[in-house]
């Protein structure tokens, strides 16, 4: 669809996943970016269970029981000429497949770091997958409203354990209690934490020498002549800043500040927007790469999602837009099975609350209401563009359980039920070969506790799960396959799509079958 201001509004995008380890403050500091944004008149803490004002991004009923976000949440607001896409992600290592996947619908990603723990497990995980995909990558230091590690030490650990140059945007002038604000190296300016302890100035602009007047009050504190010395040491031994090098998540800018208390959050969105990039082009299987500013629309499906809506029961088809212009009641083929779709119920995203959308261009995320026609890395294209995007990445289960329905009268909602969940792609569905039962395997545990809490609760179906324990899963050629092959320690299934899989209690019994049938190949997912 011809659309002269595409190339305006598509460069106007900037739309990024915020990614860390459980309990950084990734859901409050969206939060404070929503509140900039205008989205929201007030910042709901994760921390506020007790008073029911739960976290703006976190609307499943068990994210606000546990205080955790388990799936991706997609908001949308504009700041300064910009329209901002900001994808939360789950922190919890379980959903770490979830977070995957959205990575791979975003230009860029903010890792939110915990000034006390430093770098964590999860967020090196996270991180690997961001940086093997080449986007910039940006990093906001977190909680300096509590005493934390030295910031150098933070500094060194980033460089170290993740292997990226860092560049500090601003420094911190002390600590918890100490706290007394920021040394901007970026904007030359000192911004205070408390300005009511001064003279009531928030931002005081450094002179030629990077020093805030001589006559100003902090000047007296011990904490600013020791910043001054680490600004100093920083300019002279740290790396240089270099827009090439962010561009291709080779170096990341650091922000200090704290989300809860607010401060260091709206100079590191002001500068996060100047150099986030805006969409580029895309990857289709056969290695083309489509631009963002291709007249006709294409996207792909990164996630679904079922009962966002309680009372609607309904399903939503996340739709990362790569290309031409989304508009209302058009016509669009879903490449897969070659059908033709018209979009006409398309929404986006406020967190909890959402509207239907009349256009949307590439960058924007929209949620395509779904009866059952989509799957997890579908590509949706119009007219004559022919286009398929690449994979998506899918992980081999570890973890797995037998279910059962425990009213054998309610097999019908036990049904809809694992079918839903399952093409959400947080568990994953098999039968056994022969008998039918149903396993679900996960990536971790708490993956279990919330299918069994969302089958309770969204289907009125109460389950009886029976651990498996650890699996190895592996797939083989539908030819290969003889059934005297399965046994207790090898047992064979099949996959939602019908093909077979062997279920290895160890590694001793794969390398045993693998010995023992040499001839049959045996496939993991990644």
């Amino acid at each position: 669809m011809n659309n002269p201001n595409l190339k305006e509004q598509v460069d106007s995008r900037r739309t990024f996943a915020i990614i860390s380890h459980p309990d950084a403050g990734k859901t409050t500091i969206t939060e404070q970016l929503l509140l900039f944004g205008g989205a929201i008149r007030q910042a709901g803490t994760v921390k506020g269970k007790k008073t029911g004002n739960f976290a703006k991004s976190d609307w499943m009923e068990i994210e606000k029981q546990r205080g955790i976000s388990v799936t991706s949440s997609v908001m949308q607001f504009d700041y300064q000429n910009k329209r901002v896409n900001i994808l939360d992600t789950p922190g919890h290592e379980d959903f770490s497949e979830d977070t995957y996947r959205t990575l791979m619908a975003v230009d860029s990603a903010v890792m939110v770091i915990d000034s006390a723990k430093g770098i964590e497990a999860q967020t090196k995980k996270l991180f690997q997958v961001v940086k093997r995909r080449g986007i910039p990558i940006f990093t906001f230091i977190n909680k300096l409203d509590r005493d934390g590690r030295e910031p150098l030490e933070l500094l060194e650990e980033l460089e170290e354990l993740l292997d990226i140059e860092s560049y500090p945007m601003n420094w911190p002038i002390g600590m918890g209690k100490g706290m007394e604000g920021l040394y901007d190296i970026y904007n030359n300016r000192v911004e205070l934490y408390r300005p009511e302890n001064y003279d009531g100035e928030r931002l005081i602009p450094l002179d030629e020498n990077g020093e805030i007047p001589a006559s100003h009050p902090l000047t007296e504190q011990s904490i600013y002549t020791q910043v001054l010395e680490e600004v100093e040491l920083l300019k002279e031994a740290g790396d240089e800043f270099d827009t090439e090098k962010i561009a291709r998540g080779e170096q990341t800018p650091v922000f200090f500040g704290s989300a809860l208390t607010n401060f260091g959050v709206q100079t590191f969105l002001e500068t996060f927007l100047q150099f986030a990039p805006a969409p580029y082009a895309h990857k289709t299987m056969d290695d083309q790469m489509i631009s963002p500013y291709e007249e006709e629309f294409s996207g792909f499906v990164f996630k679904i999602q079922a009962n966002m809506n309680p009372a609607h029961r309904d399903r939503i088809a996340f739709v990362r837009v790569c290309s031409g212009t989304f508009e209302r009641g058009m016509d669009v083929a879903l490449e897969r099975t070659g059908k033709k779709m018209k979009l006409s119920n398309v929404t986006q995203f406020m967190a909890d609350s959402r509207e239907n959308v009349q256009e949307a261009v590439a960058g924007d995320i929209i949620g395509v209401y779904d009866t059952g026609n989509y799957q997890i890395g579908d590509t949706l294209y119009e007219g004559k563009l022919k286009v398929a995007y690449e994979e998506l990445p899918s992980f081999t289960p570890e973890l797995f359980m037998k279910v059962t329905a425990k009213n054998v009268m309610k097999q019908k909602s036990f049904h809809k039920g694992i079918y839903q969940l399952v093409q959400e792609g947080a568990i994953q569905l098999y039968k056994t070969y022969l008998t039918d039962e149903y396993i679900i395997g996960a990536v971790g545990q708490l993956q279990f506790e919330v299918f069994q809490h969302r089958m309770l609760n969204e289907y009125n179906s109460e389950v009886i799960m029976t651990p498996m324990g650890n699996k190895i899963a592996r797939w083989i050629e539908p030819e290969d396959l003889d059934e005297r092959m399965s046994s207790s320690r090898n047992i064979l299934a099949k996959d939602r799509f019908d093909q077979p899989l062997f279920l290895f209690e160890n590694q001793f019994a794969e390398r045993w079958f693998a010995d023992k049938y040499p001839n049959v190949k045996l496939k993991s997912l990644m």
